[in-house]
């Protein structure tokens, strides 16, 4: 685990109240809950505009800042706005094969989020997210704003896997025209798509070794462009995202 120095204001529930210098702090009310996970700033500051959010129960104006101390209410359930001298947290979890990556499953699979270290004040939030067969590096982080901004398309953070491949019926191998194919860009369901890069590192007698490189993090990415050319995934390991490494 590594720590950030910042100082800053996170949502914590209950109704704990904040003496001293702690109570002093001041933050716009936008910045406050996008830390804490809970949005975009301009998402959240336009359900500011709209009026769905209140400070110690009188509707919320845009731009205004909370202090330590100051009763939040937002979709229905009510924080306590907490200074927080701790730096932000961030976690580099091993994720094994069979756990989600979502908090609940409602056909109650593990999750990732019951053997993570339990915070005061303060959530896990995933960086992303790796399906169930998945195995690898996955980052999680308490700074909402950071969360967003890793994940966040337009910002190109590479993600790199490593991953054993079948050849498409009929074929003992992956042909190059194959791999060329997937690094020029094939057609998805939700638009083109294309590794960054692709290296082939090894085979057997039925499968094929690659490490790839994709930029935009979308909903099984890697196993769909695969797919695409007729070729299934019987392994996936995430071992980068961005500079961070297993």
């Amino acid at each position: 685990m590594s720590d950030t120095p910042r100082n800053k204001l996170s949502l914590k529930r209950g109704d704990a109240a904040e003496t001293g210098d702690t109570a002093k702090l001041s933050e716009r009310l936008h910045k406050v809950l996008a830390q804490a996970g809970l949005g975009s700033r301009r998402a959240l500051e336009q359900r500011i505009a709209d009026g769905l959010v209140k400070v110690n129960g009188e509707v919320a104006q845009t731009g205004m800042s909370v202090t330590g101390g100051d009763k939040i209410e937002l979709d229905g359930k009510t924080f306590v706005a907490s200074a927080l001298t701790e730096p932000a947290r961030v976690l580099l979890y091993n994720k094994p094969e069979g756990e989600v990556t979502t908090r609940e499953d409602p056909e109650g699979r593990p999750t990732i989020f019951e053997t993570l270290p339990a915070l005061k004040g303060a959530r896990w939030i995933a960086i992303g997210r790796l399906d169930i067969n998945t195995t690898g590096l996955l980052l999680l982080t308490t700074d909402g704003e950071l969360a967003n901004a890793l994940m966040h398309p337009s910002h190109e953070v590479e993600r790199e896997y490593v991953c054993r491949v079948r050849a498409p019926e009929g074929m003992e191998t992956v042909p190059d025209n194959l791999v060329d194919r997937l690094s020029r860009g094939v057609a998805l369901e939700d638009g083109p798509a294309k590794f960054d890069e692709i290296e082939r590192i090894g085979g057997t007698d039925s499968h094929d070794w690659f490490r790839v490189v994709v930029k935009e993090g979308r909903n099984r990415e890697v196993r769909r462009l695969w797919e695409s050319q007729g070729c299934q995934v019987s392994r996936l390991k995430r071992t980068r995202y961005g500079k961070v490494t297993l």
